[in-house]
């Protein structure tokens, strides 16, 4: 793959998380969503097989939040899923094949990752968008460690799969 293909990918990657969870209070700025998973489309060599992985991947992580939100981790004005959180999820899964593939193998380095990173994200937007975390922050991040350690190596072997 390209390194330019891969740079390009990482920055979407920012953009898109950038304009979704703003997103949640500036409804226009999920019109770049749409706009930016074009451009990723258009761009991608293998355009079925990855239309499959977001979909698989973009379903997954909709379907963990809604546990996650049930359980009562945090709760959205939305339910299930606000539709800022669902094209967050369509824009990480643009990445799980691509800048982020190195994250599946070996699984401790996305285990690694996703320790860190998820809780970081969940905190970062949760304050952004104005998602209540009912037990906290220090609670919620304690609790998702594991959860993202686990999730973010499985969605990118999910997102992997042909």
């Amino acid at each position: 793959m390209p390194r330019a293909w891969l740079i390009a990918n990482a920055l979407w990657l920012q953009v898109g998380w950038w304009a979704c969870v703003l997103g949640a209070k500036v409804p226009w700025l999920l019109l770049l969503v749409p706009l930016g998973m074009a451009v990723h489309l258009t761009l991608c060599a293998a355009r079925g097989s990855e239309v499959r992985a977001l979909l698989r991947v973009t379903l997954a992580g909709c379907v963990l939040d809604s546990l996650l939100g049930a359980i009562g981790l945090f709760r959205f004005e939305a339910w299930p899923l606000p539709l800022w959180l669902v094209l967050l999820w369509l824009v990480l899964a643009s990445g799980l094949r691509h800048s982020l593939a190195w994250a599946g193998w070996p699984f401790w380095r996305g285990a690694s990752v996703g320790a860190l990173g998820g809780p970081l994200a969940y905190l970062g937007g949760a304050r952004l968008a104005d998602v209540t975390l009912p037990l906290g922050a220090v609670v919620t991040s304690l609790l998702l460690v594991p959860i993202w350690a686990l999730a973010l190596p499985l969605l990118v072997r999910l997102a992997a799969r042909r």
